[in-house]
């Protein structure tokens, strides 16, 4: 596997991004449905099913037209800029679970959450293809995976931890201060959105700069 300081700048942002978010949101992940049962007016595990399910449904349905709507547009930078609204979007459904008391709000919670995703997803996906170094696509798809799987799971056992000693609001708002953290972090990735794709390829007279060292 090539060491991190040889993947190009924007996979390597695109990689501690995704890092930050997805380890911001192990952290309630395991604990959601505890929650939900312990904060929420008639919540309990059927709730928590259809909570998921509500998340599930909106981005199987909404990912498609988004995902197609794009692919329609020359260029990364509508791309880049449904990245980064659904990553914000995403950010703050924690925060705004603070406020939830009724499972119509876990609801509500949930498809935004899925429309954030919706958002997000398909791009990150796009746009970590198109800038894997040539001759190192399943090293780097896999460099990503390990790493965020790493911080996944060191954030699962945290986050029990948290809920226990300090609550779920801790849990909460140190998720989305977290995911915001990531999200915000995608910007720096505009300069190096490419104006014109052909055939899913960028079309830019360089190469991604490298970063060497550390």
């Amino acid at each position: 596997m090539r060491h991190m300081g040889k993947v190009n700048r924007v996979v390597k942002i695109l990689i501690y991004s995704d890092l930050i978010i997805v380890t911001a949101f192990a952290l309630y992940g395991p604990i959601f449905a505890i929650f939900i049962s312990q904060q929420i007016e008639g919540g309990g595990v059927q709730v928590a099913g259809m909570a998921a399910a509500v998340y599930w449904v909106t981005r199987a349905i909404v990912q498609l037209p988004i995902s197609r709507y794009l692919d329609r547009h020359d260029g990364e930078r509508d791309d880049f800029w449904a990245l980064v609204l659904g990553s914000i979007l995403v950010s703050a459904v924690p925060f705004l679970y603070l406020f939830a008391r009724a499972p119509e709000h876990v609801y509500m919670l949930q498809f935004l959450y899925g429309l954030g995703d919706s958002l997000a997803v398909p791009t990150y996906l796009a746009v970590f293809g198109r800038h894997v170094d040539k001759g190192h696509s399943s090293g780097e798809w896999g460099l990503r995976s390990t790493v965020v799987g790493i911080g996944a799971a060191l954030a699962g056992a945290l986050g029990g931890l948290l809920a226990d000693k300090f609550g779920f609001p801790a849990v909460l708002v140190t998720t989305s201060i977290l995911s915001f953290v990531g999200s915000f972090m995608l910007l720096m990735l505009y300069g190096f959105m490419s104006p014109r794709t052909k055939g899913g390829h960028m079309m830019r007279a360089h190469p991604p700069m490298k970063e060497h060292g550390h």
